[in-house]
């Protein structure tokens, strides 16, 4: 998509930039947001929601020196846009100099990028998605052993982002998702477990049948019927695909620009060192065609690419913003996103754990006792030292199989020790933005009855 594509909505934002380089700013940029959601959701047979939501912000952040202040309005009549680069420009005048503020350098932006078909043309009505979610419940209730249901849903969203900047760069970008999930209760009175499943695509075409959805999620809810404590002690603990993003998710968090730049990290010294088991590999790319977080251009107009965030185990980038880049001395790496009324900051976009040579079954099949986990409960991650604590649920492995479900279990371990220790499974699918294979991390602490 060219920068035509910004059509009216880049001409009011060039308008607004226009003005407040005539009242003083050195340097701006504006952002517009419009998006449009829609959402059924049902539970027990019986319609329960249909939500229609509608959204329009612009932002405006200009520049005085090394000062720099951000406005923001959902109003775009002629009364409230008027003042509104006055007001930003009398409020970056009021506050302190920042050495590292400014615009993306001009040489990064993007002047072309690629389709990656982002959006579907086809808009599905109420109905339609209301008959999506019952059918993903009632596949759900059909499962012998489920109890009771929590509902499910289906959604449709659409977004347009507009960025425009005092350099010359105008951008639009517009994209779009499908979604189905559903969450199922299986047993009775204290003995009753709940799982789910969802869904989620660009293209309608991608999503998952909602009657496999809704199956998932009651036969997940049925399998961990019975469950006991686990055993404790030092033993490999394996992360269903489902929730082993979330160790990508710490990954990314620890080589965020500005942690790196403040010291924050547990990483902070790590680039160009072996983080990883050699021979593992976690890619981001931004321009995967139907990607969930794909973008031609981040959030700063700075072009995107590809990159290997880890390669054979070693570290070879920071995700970097323009500011936490001149922090650091280094070119930003595509990956600032914003909102309206936010300065830029670093983050993934379709982040992935590449994957390994051996299969999930000869995965589980090595460990002798250990615990597979699909649940995780809490959040004690703590990013400046790695150290790692969860509440847990899944299933106890004995002899390389599957043998029972468990609950109320703590998984414990340090996020250094845990990637040196990560072994990927060959089963990686695309289904979530941040996706991992099956993975497996020995030597972690567990803690049951």
């Amino acid at each position: 998509m060219g920068t035509a594509g910004a059509g009216n909505s880049a001409d009011l934002l060039d308008d607004l930039i226009a003005r407040a380089r005539g009242q003083g700013a050195d340097a701006a940029d504006a952002v517009m947001l419009r998006g449009s959601a829609l959402d059924a959701s049902c539970r027990l047979g019986e319609p329960e929601d249909v939500v229609r939501s509608e959204v329009r912000s612009l932002g405006l952040r200009v520049f005085v020196g090394s000062r720099q202040a951000i406005v923001s309005t959902t109003d775009f009549s002629q009364a409230a846009l008027g003042p509104l680069a006055e007001q930003a420009l009398a409020m970056a005048r009021a506050v302190p100099e920042d050495p590292y503020a400014g615009l993306a350098d001009p040489a990064l932006l993007s002047r072309d990028w690629p389709t990656l078909d982002l959006v579907d043309t086809a808009e599905p009505d109420a109905e339609s998605l209301m008959a999506r979610a019952l059918e993903a419940e009632d596949a759900a209730r059909a499962v012998a052993g489920v109890s009771n249901s929590e509902g499910a849903g289906a959604g449709w969203r659409r977004r347009e982002v507009t960025l425009v900047n005092s350099d010359g760069f105008a951008g639009c970008t517009e994209s779009g998702s499908h979604s189905v999930s559903a969450a199922a209760l299986a047993g009775e009175g204290t003995a009753m477990e709940r799982d789910y499943d969802w869904s989620s695509a660009v293209h309608e075409a991608d999503l998952d049948e909602a009657a496999a959805v809704g199956r998932r999620a009651g036969e997940r809810a049925v399998q961990r019927l019975g469950a006991r404590k686990a055993q404790s002690g030092q033993m490999p603990v394996v992360y269903d695909p489902r929730i082993a993003g979330g160790l990508l998710s710490h990954l990314a968090g620890a080589i965020s620009g500005p942690s790196i730049a403040r010291g924050t990290s547990f990483l902070k010294e790590a680039l160009e060192t072996e983080v990883f088991a050699p021979g593992v590999a976690v890619v981001d790319d931004p321009l995967r065609q139907r990607g969930l977080r794909s973008l031609p251009f981040d959030g700063e107009g700075v072009a995107t690419e590809r990159r290997t965030v880890i390669a054979d185990g070693v570290l070879r980038t920071w995700l970097l913003d323009s500011r936490s880049a001149r922090q650091l001395g280094l070119a930003s790496t595509g990956h600032a996103v914003r909102g309206t009324s936010g300065p830029p900051s670093p983050a993934c976009t379709n982040l992935w754990l590449e994957p390994g040579p051996e299969s999930r079954d000869a995965l589980i099949g090595g460990v002798t006792s250990g615990l597979y986990v699909t649940e995780l409960i809490g959040m004690g991650v703590n990013q400046v030292t790695g150290d790692y604590s969860r509440g847990a649920a899944g299933f106890w492995i004995e002899g390389g199989e599957i043998a029972y479900p468990v609950s109320e279990v703590t998984v414990a371990g340090n996020l250094r020790d845990m990637f040196r220790q990560l072994m990927p499974a060959g089963d990686l699918s695309f289904r979530y933005g941040v996706d991992s294979p099956t993975v497996r991390i020995d030597g972690m602490t567990v803690a049951g009855r």
